[in-house]
């Protein structure tokens, strides 16, 4: 199904591109949220008159993602857990962890924008990547000391 993209979507596309989803993908997430228009002469037309306020948004969402990452380069990430003789823990650190963690410090980050590479089992520093918006990204260092 050929839509238009309406706001900027990570491995998609960029805002009035025009690509080919699957129906269920347009139908069930990209319509409901308003993220797409499906591709025809009327929505062509009526996407050319909301154009710029579609550019504003996505403006606007450029600068709050550069503005978050400038937040993100003071923070350092702290967990005290319990670990093993080999310092392993026992569990994980969660995105949901890291999330809380930040929110307790008033910067609001989503879990799709939240890229931990390799699982944090164990003590010592780990690096994850906080990328807010296509292109902008911010490697943190999260320390896991022992309880």
């Amino acid at each position: 199904m050929k839509v238009i993209l309406t706001s900027s979507i990570k491995n998609l596309g960029k805002v009035g591109d025009k690509v080919t989803v699957k129906p269920g993908y347009a139908r069930n997430f990209l319509f409901p949220n308003k993220m797409a228009l499906r591709e025809n002469k009327k929505n062509n037309e009526y996407y050319e008159k909301i154009k710029d306020e579609i550019k504003k948004n996505e403006e606007k969402k450029l600068a709050e993602a550069k503005e978050l990452v400038e937040k993100l380069k003071n923070i350092n990430i702290s967990f005290d857990r319990e670990a093993d003789e080999k310092d392993q823990l026992y569990g994980s650190i969660s995105k949901k962890e890291i999330i809380d963690y930040l929110l307790n410090k008033n910067i609001k980050v989503k879990s799709d924008d939240i890229l931990i590479r390799n699982q944090i089992r164990s003590l010592g520093e780990h690096k994850i990547e906080i990328n807010p918006y296509e292109n902008i990204s911010e490697e943190i260092t999260v320390s896991v000391n022992k309880n």
